[in-house]
């Protein structure tokens, strides 16, 4: 069997481009006790990678010259030497971009899916997934959410925050999100249900715009993307406020020279509890929530946005789309046509 997979060809500077990946086959080796293989269906496309694709620090090791593309896949057990893994079964663990992944027990994200035949395939690796696990953990345990939360998502269009911004309003709090266009913006208050917008591109005072959507100031301010927007939310925090930090997609086009907060003495002066996470280091809270996810999108009452990519081929476009804002929702690559997306699928009315 071959695997067919894109690796680094070059280090981006700013965007990443075309040039910066290739395409290559390797054999797939022989798996040793305790690995398992998955024939690939759908894996994310996160921003998060574009961080370890720079030489430097980070809390995952960067990618080398040569190395494969890192990412979330799922797919079909066509062997296993795991106990936990039968052939057939659906597979999820941190790989990268290949039509095959051999997975291993220490592997980021190893799990055993039980896919609901009720559900899409797609809806796995967003908002079933760890996007939505990593919006759940973020609000509740990190961001200590309480119902009467007065609430900001940033990034509030994509995939993390369309459905933090969905589970803060179904657990009763008053929600707003940044977006970086009109459309967008439409999206998180006419498809999502936010409270409101804030449209950070178009808008002359971003301050002002926070004050007006605040005037009494922020519980709790979910971040996706640090830089600018972090540094203006920081003054508008109420005391005793919460920022459970997800993302900084603000600076990753731009890791060498990061925005510099003149904010940040604001959290002492309020008193702010402001703590990065990894959604993966809160296992005892996985299953809890793929259940109250997977129930809210079977309802309907909460709607799950994916951009879905066809072929391994389009994978680079689809990265670097997602890398110049052009897309919203969970953005997704599935290997053919055959793998079911939300686009085919329709949620079962709310009783």
């Amino acid at each position: 069997m071959i695997n067919r997979r894109i690796v680094l060809q070059s280090r981006p500077v700013g965007v990443p481009e075309q040039g910066n990946f290739r395409m290559e086959e390797a054999p797939i080796p022989d798996l040793a006790d305790g690995e398992v293989l998955l024939e690939n269906h759908v894996y994310a496309i996160d921003p998060a990678v574009r961080g370890m694709l720079d030489d430097v620090k980070s809390y995952m090791p960067p990618v080398a010259i040569g190395g494969l593309i890192p990412a979330m896949v799922l797919g079909r057990v066509v062997k296993s030497r795991n106990p936990d893994f039968r052939e057939g079964d659906y597979g999820r663990g941190f790989v990268g971009w290949e039509t095959h992944s051999v997975i291993t027990p220490g592997n980021v994200g190893f799990e055993n899916v039980t896919v609901a035949q009720d559900l899409p395939l797609t809806a796995y690796m967003g908002a079933c997934g760890w996007s939505g696990i990593t919006a759940y953990v973020g609000l509740k345990r990190y961001g200590e959410m309480r119902s009467g939360d007065e609430v900001l998502v940033s990034a509030a269009a994509g995939a993390v925050g369309s459905v933090a911004g969905q589970v803060a309003r179904l657990s009763g709090c008053r929600v707003i999100g940044t977006v970086g266009s009109a459309d967008k913006a439409r999206i998180v208050t006419d498809v999502l249900g936010f409270d409101g917008a804030i449209d950070y591109r178009a808008c002359e005072d971003l301050d002002a715009e926070i004050a007006r959507h605040f005037p009494d100031g922020i519980d709790l301010y979910f971040d996706n993307v640090g830089g600018v927007t972090l540094d203006t939310v920081l003054p508008r925090m109420k005391a005793f406020g919460r920022i459970p930090v997800c993302g900084m997609v603000a600076n990753y086009n731009h890791q060498t020279d990061p925005y510099r907060l003149r904010n940040i003495w604001q959290v002492l002066v309020n008193r702010i509890t402001m703590r990065g996470f990894l959604a993966y280091e809160a296992a005892d809270m996985v299953h809890e929530a793929e259940e109250a996810l997977a129930d809210w999108v079977r309802s309907g009452e909460l709607i799950a946005t994916e951009n879905v990519a066809t072929g391994l081929e389009a994978t680079p476009d689809a990265f670097i789309r997602l890398m110049s804002g052009e897309t919203s929702g969970k953005t997704l690559v599935r290997i053919d046509e055959n793998v079911s997306t939300l686009a085919d699928w329709k949620p079962h009315a709310v009783a």
